[in-house]
Parts: structure tokens; sequence; C-alpha cells
């Protein structure tokens, strides 16, 4: 069995998630290794409807806007591992423990995530995740999936 997955086009994207714009927050897959790792990008534009209200003069990209980011990763991973890659299964996020916001993140940066398959128990799965922005941490979190 072939584990690694390279490069998927957005279309795929749309194949493995349910979300749509404005709340599909992975641009592009850059690798993945199924049942261990995948690392995505998500190009942060000034154009993204919540810039309005947070904040107006010094917008800021929220964190709980990261924390889904690093939610729909993870639930793309989960999906290309244990299942075909269709978002017929759904995977919820159910918990997120240990976020730490390190360094906000502007329009015109570019998100990196990262997101590492840490366990499997009783339906749950447990991954621990890295978003960056030029190499530089800005946050970090575990995340539970489980399938609808």
């Amino acid at each position: 069995m072939n584990t690694n997955i390279n490069k998927l086009t957005f279309k795929e994207i749309l194949n493995l998630l349910p979300h749509r714009y404005p709340f599909l927050l992975v641009d592009k897959i850059i690798k993945i290794v199924k049942y261990k790792y995948i690392k995505t990008i998500k190009n942060v534009s000034f154009n993204e409807p919540f810039f309005n209200g947070h904040f107006p003069g010094d917008p800021i990209f929220p964190g709980v806007l990261l924390i889904e980011s690093m939610a729909q990763t993870a639930g793309i991973l989960a999906v290309a591992s244990m299942s075909k890659l269709e978002h017929k299964d759904l995977y919820h996020l159910v918990g997120v423990d240990k976020a730490r916001f390190k360094n906000p993140v502007f329009p015109g940066d570019q998100i990196t995530t990262e997101v590492y398959y840490k366990k499997y128990k009783r339906k749950i799965i447990l991954f621990k995740s890295i978003s960056k922005v030029n190499e530089k941490i800005i946050c970090k979190a575990n995340i539970m999936c489980m399938k609808k």
C-alpha cells in the first residue's frame, strides 16, 4: 500500500472536505503520509470577510479560525488515512487541548500547517498540530476528531 500522497489539487480538497467558501481554510496540500503526517497551506487575503470586524484598522487572522484550519487539515488526514478519498466519511472536531497562540497572522501571510497523527482510540483520533508563517510558529494545539 502506498502511504504517500503528494500535492493534491484544490478540486481534490473539495472532495475531501464538506467546507466551502468562506469557511474552507485549506488552499493547498503539500504532502500526506497516511496515518502519519500532512502539510497544508492557507493563503491569507485581505479580502476575507472576517477582516471587516477583526479588527478594523488592525486586521488580524482570528485565532479560532487558526484552530479551525488545523482541524480541517486533521480531517483531511483522517479521511485520506481511514477512507477512500471522499468526504462522505465526515470527521467532526470533538476536542482541542493545549492550544497556544504565539504570534499574530496578518493579511498577505501564508500559513503552513503540519498535523501529525498520534493515536486512534474508541473512534477518536488524536493529532498534534503546528501552524507557522515564514517558519515562525504561530499556533500549536492537540486536535481530536471523531468519525460521524
